[in-house]
């Protein structure tokens, strides 16, 4: 979107910049508008316009991120933790997983052994190396008993 100069741009004209390349949540818009020094009643106002006419929406972003990360072989703990930093409530992030892992029929054990499939091909022969298969997925942000699984299975 060309507009004359970014002096001139409107709180609305940036949000639907920004929303024309990928969703985001309504705090990390209130966020890129306030660096952009808006009035935090002008920035409300306009969040609440675009959620009003459909732009903008936190349960779309939440659904649309975690289908993302899901891909990326990531676990349940670590994409809630990414929801909660980019401002989306419990309620919402609940809603939004139980929404994607019913329709994308998600078996996070399944996915923890995948995500340690395609970066190692043995559980490690000693401790050291075992540690390093438990640190690598419990950043990706898979629990214990995912973790124990896919060390099994390899």
């Amino acid at each position: 979107m060309a507009f004359a100069s970014q002096r001139d741009a409107t709180p609305r004209v940036i949000a639907i910049g920004l929303l024309a390349r990928r969703e985001y949540s309504r705090a990390e818009l209130a966020q890129r508008l306030a660096k952009k020094s808006f009035e935090p009643s002008a920035i409300d106002e306009c969040l609440d316009t675009l959620i009003e006419q459909g732009f903008q929406s936190d349960e779309r972003f939440a659904a649309s991120f975690v289908r993302s990360r899901i891909l990326r072989g990531q676990g349940v703990i670590r994409i809630k933790g990414e929801l909660r930093q980019r401002g989306v409530d419990q309620e919402t992030l609940s809603a939004a997983f139980e929404s994607v892992v019913a329709n994308e029929q998600v078996d996070w054990f399944e996915l923890a052994r995948e995500t340690l499939a395609r970066r190692f091909t043995s559980a490690g022969e000693t401790p050291k190396e075992r540690a390093r298969r438990e640190r690598f997925l419990a950043s990706r942000g898979f629990d214990f008993e995912q973790i124990r699984y896919a060390l099994s299975c390899l």
